[in-house]
């Protein structure tokens, strides 16, 4: 028998579910025919990605579930294609592992349906990691089928005769080959759900393979509805990457949701409210560098497109600037949410607009269902407004990395790797990596926080600190600024910008003009590449 603790806590969780998806429409009653086949297909199917479309299509077939580049897809076409592709995927010698390469398109949504449908493991590939990087990963990982576009052809000519090869997209595309071949009708459940490998960001060693167990159930759905108004038949369009844990996300609540999910294959700034105004998207996905870029087209530009339907943007992948924040809500209205988390974690904390209004740099606070924790060396809790290390524990629970290693853990709480302290509200504030800590004459530096620092200049368009060794302190700070168009800044008007603001030993004694910072597909910067350029101006 279940203590009554436990008893308590799924009566709340449920309870809260059931708040949650009432709020989003999700319990609208409907014509009782598409009902009873949508609440069919969740028993029989649970859900999971491959189960919710199947729902989908049973309650809405004639919504358009897709739009990309080469058009649109119904819930039912969808549903069925994926049908066709899970079948057709026996073929190719029942593969256990499958990998995919794809920007955002309907083949990379196929694929990923498909392999939920049949129950494989799904290895998500970055679309900006080196061939050599992505060869390790397919031996790494034993992968036996690989699903690719064929602009990637270098790679595509480099894998091992062993992995066989489907591409994806364009002319020849195998992927709609496999569906056109494939016999018609439906396909049973898998006997297990497969696992979902995603790849670190890599920006701080080699990218290692972290799998996340599926687990049914609309606790997960809810903890997000709670933070961000995501209602029933949204217009999605999603920038961010789906090979990454965020944009995977957002396709999993866009199809529980039975939206509608806007794609295209290459972010472009104007293109991107163009596309806002041509499909009345409500909602926008993106990745902080992406607002960044949006922001910087000229005004005259901005206004020429409505985008009056637009409710909502999240963003995660990469720190979301506190300056970014406000002025992107003064452009465009209180509608920006900020989702921090990792690939290890999932998310962890929610950003209200509300919530950037009053502390334009927080993290915001966890959903229902996370817990979290900063925490000292020794592991013990610390007061508010002090800076630890930050730790999490929710609802979607990390299975170890694919190499035998896993993330340090604390009753139960999981170490984000990050640095960062809790306000007297409870909300979140991210001051950077832990190993991204410098310490300079003793003293301990947080990059995080010189970076918002030296970004308050009005000419600064982005800015990276690091530590450099130093003969004398051990390490002394190094700035990378990207000065904005038209700006002119030196490196004395940076440091004595910092010196007012921060302590003596937080000064960068180095400052670097970049033309632009090196970053991931997801918009993190990647350290490891940050080096002196031609425009160094050092103390």
């Amino acid at each position: 028998m279940r203590a009554p603790s436990e008893i308590g806590r799924r009566a709340v969780t449920a309870g809260r579910v059931a708040a949650m998806m009432g709020r989003s429409g999700l319990w609208r009653p409907g014509p009782p025919h598409r009902v009873a086949r949508q609440l069919a297909a969740l028993r029989r199917w649970g859900t999971l990605l491959g189960g919710t479309v199947v729902s989908a299509a049973g309650r809405d077939p004639g919504r358009v579930a897709v739009i990309d580049d080469d058009g649109e897809l119904t819930y039912a076409e969808l549903d069925a294609r994926t049908d066709r592709l899970a079948a057709a995927l026996g073929t190719l010698g029942d593969p256990s592992r499958v990998a995919v390469l794809c920007r955002n398109h309907r083949g990379m949504v196929e694929t990923l349906v498909a392999c939920s449908k049949r129950g494989a493991d799904l290895v998500l590939l970055n679309t900006g990691m080196s061939t050599a990087q992505l060869l390790a990963v397919l031996d790494g990982q034993g992968v036996e089928v690989l699903i690719a576009d064929p602009e990637f052809a270098g790679f595509l000519d480099a894998v091992p005769d062993g992995v066989r090869v489907v591409t994806a997209h364009g002319p020849g595309n195998g992927l709609e080959e496999l569906i056109a071949s494939a016999p018609g009708g439906g396909i049973e459940p898998p006997p297990r759900p497969g696992r979902t490998i995603v790849l670190s960001s890599g920006t701080t060693g080699p990218p290692k393979g972290a799998a996340r167990h599926s687990r049914p159930g609309m606790a997960p759905l809810a903890s997000i509805l709670s933070r961000i108004p995501y209602r029933v038949h949204e217009r999605m369009l999603i920038e961010a990457p789906l090979f990454h844990t965020w944009g995977y996300a957002m396709l999993q609540t866009a199809i529980s949701l039975r939206a509608t999910i806007v794609l295209r294959r290459r972010f472009d700034p104007e293109s991107t409210l163009r596309a806002v105004e041509s499909t009345a998207s409500t909602a926008l996905v993106a990745v902080p560098v992406m607002l960044q870029r949006v922001l910087e087209l000229p005004a005259e530009t901005r206004r020429r497109y409505d985008l009056s339907s637009l409710r909502i943007t999240a963003v995660s992948g990469s720190a979301l600037p506190g300056g970014l924040a406000t002025a992107f809500m003064d452009a465009f209205g209180d509608i920006l949410y900020n989702l921090y988390g990792s690939t290890e974690a999932s998310w962890v904390t929610i950003a209200t607009p509300a919530d950037l209004r009053a502390t334009p740099d927080t993290a915001g606070t966890p959903p229902p269902g996370t817990r979290v924790a900063i925490l000292d060396e020794r592991g013990e809790p610390v007061p508010a407004g002090t800076t630890g290390r930050i730790f999490a524990a929710n609802e979607l629970p990390f299975a170890g990395y694919t190499g035998g290693e896993t993330k340090e853990t604390r009753d139960g709480m999981l170490s984000l790797g990050d640095l960062g302290h809790l306000d007297a509200r409870g909300r979140l504030f991210v001051r950077g990596r832990d190993d991204d800590m410098i310490v300079s004459g003793g003293e301990n530096v947080h990059a995080g926080a010189v970076e918002e620092a030296i970004a308050l200049l009005p000419q600064v368009r982005e800015v990276a600190v690091t530590g450099a060794p130093d003969p004398d302190f051990g390490q002394r700070p190094v700035a990378f600024v990207v000065v904005r168009p038209g700006g002119e800044l030196d490196a004395d008007a940076v440091r004595a910008h910092v010196r007012d603001r921060m302590a003596r030993y937080a000064v960068p004694r180095d400052v670097h003009f970049v033309e632009e910072l090196p970053r991931n597909a997801t918009g993190k910067v990647v350290r490891g590449r940050l080096a002196p350029a031609a425009q160094d101006d050092p103390a």
